[in-house]
């Protein structure tokens, strides 16, 4: 084992200095978004109130290439490029005849992958003068990385935290209020829409869906404030290729060629920014590179969502979108991977599976903590929740692997650390976490609130 490369870290200067946008290879024009008010396209200036006009010029780019700015780059350099690893000892423990490669986000300040985005958000709302930005977190990963980024940047940072992890998570609020982020638990008594889901509701739990809500309503009315959005968009999908990027340029110092690329998924930036550059050799080169998206199945909406056109959020305040959605008005029960806990899912992945050119997978919270609990015994690093999916997934590859004797390469996400969220691992060798199912007449209820056009 000793003679085998066990990682490879690329050198600043193979920092990526252009994201890739997979807009420009689809086979199809993705659909417009609507604006909720008038159910006509959303035009720029109508974004504008919310989003910068850097952000919005590269939501709706459809150029290849867009040049990572200098400034990016030299904060990017603090973590990145980051490693990939081969899971030598899980291959050893798994008996399987697959290499198995993990790309560890975990490297950021932060202590995931949310960064990659933060980082340039903060920086476009700096050059256009906002003041304050405006944004929701589930787990806190994201609101950890935009507090870290408006640090950086000198801008001040109003987080909205679904109430369900704000109290399982105490650590991650700490860490966004110790980078300056102010954290109130969503549904909160500072927004209409945080007001009105209370009076329904004084236990309500929370949601993304919900969070959104009040963190648009919040820039909306503020001149010196605008919203930014840790997944789900272009433009946030756009800037976490990096990850993807950097995996192809480490696999061929392994001498490897991925065969299954995993990544779990809430929004799909996690997923997209793994699986995109992947799917482009699809797309333009005929390969068969199979990209397999992972979800929980307590919040299924690529495996069991409506293609239609919904709401971003709960209180019908975002751009109306065509994804994959449970409905706007869906509530995720209180699982502990609040990073996966979105009704909806990215328009441009939600695109990409209807049209065949990636997979879908949903898996349990327990199975998953299972495989996290595996993998920290066998390669040290303790996962998020959140990426205990994807090694579900991947793990599951491996044996089946092991079944057919093939010899397949399996690369997926480790998204992120699980230091913050060992109050979850309690619960877990305690036998306190259970499974949730999702019933059809859940489903059925909640996507009958989708809006019409």
């Amino acid at each position: 084992m000793s003679s085998v490369l066990r990682k490879v870290i690329l050198p600043d200067s193979e920092l990526p200095q252009h994201w890739y946008n997979i807009v420009a290879d689809l086979h199809h024009p993705p659909e417009a978004m609507y604006h909720p008010a008038t159910g006509q396209p959303a035009t720029p200036e109508q974004m504008g109130v919310i989003f910068p006009n850097e952000i919005l010029r590269q939501e709706m780019s459809s150029e290849r290439w867009i040049e990572i700015p200098d400034e990016v780059q030299d904060i990017l350099k603090l973590w990145r490029p980051s490693p990939l690893y081969r899971a030598i000892v899980l291959e050893k423990a798994l008996d399987t005849p697959a290499k198995i490669f993990y790309k560890w986000e975990g490297v950021s300040p932060a202590g995931s992958h949310k960064p990659n985005t933060a980082i340039p958000q903060a920086y476009y709302n700096k050059k256009e003068g906002t003041k304050r930005i405006a944004t929701e977190t589930g787990a806190g990963q994201w609101g950890s990385s935009l507090s870290l980024a408006g640090a950086m940047f000198g801008i001040e940072v109003k987080v909205y935290m679904v109430k369900v992890s704000y109290e399982q998570k105490p650590y991650r609020r700490m860490l966004m209020e110790s980078w300056g982020g102010k954290v109130v638990a969503s549904p909160s008594a500072d927004t209409q829409a945080g007001r009105d889901a209370l009076a329904k509701d004084p236990a309500n739990q929370g949601s993304l869906g919900l969070a959104i809500s009040e963190a648009v309503e919040d820039a909306a009315q503020r001149d010196d404030t605008k919203y930014a959005l840790g997944s789900v968009l272009n433009h946030v999908c756009l800037h976490q290729t990096l990850i993807g990027l950097e995996t192809k340029k480490q696999l061929e110092a392994f001498d490897e060629t991925a065969d299954i690329v995993v990544a779990c998924h809430g929004g799909g930036s996690n997923f997209a920014g793994l699986a995109f550059p992947f799917v482009a050799d699809n797309l333009t080169q005929g390969k068969k590179v199979r990209c397999l998206a992972v979800e929980p199945a307590s919040c299924p909406s690529l495996t069991r969502g409506s293609y239609a056109f919904d709401y971003g959020d709960t209180a019908g305040l975002t751009p109306i979108m065509k994804m994959y959605t449970l409905g706007h008005d869906f509530m995720p029960p209180g699982i502990h991977a609040g990073g996966l806990r979105y009704h909806g899912a990215s328009p441009l992945v939600s695109q990409l599976l209807k049209e065949g050119f990636i997979e879908a997978r949903a898996v349990n919270q327990v199975p998953s903590f299972e495989a996290a609990v595996q993998f920290a015994r066998t390669e040290g690093f303790l996962p998020a929740p959140e990426s205990s999916h994807a090694i579900r997934a991947a793990i599951d590859e491996a044996l089946e692997c092991k079944k057919t004797g093939q010899k397949k390469t399996i690369v997926f996400n480790l998204s992120g650390h699980g230091h913050f969220d060992l109050s979850s691992y309690e619960k877990f060798f305690r036998g306190e976490l259970q499974d949730y199912a999702l019933s059809e007449a859940e489903l059925k209820t909640s996507l009958a609130g989708l809006p019409n056009l």
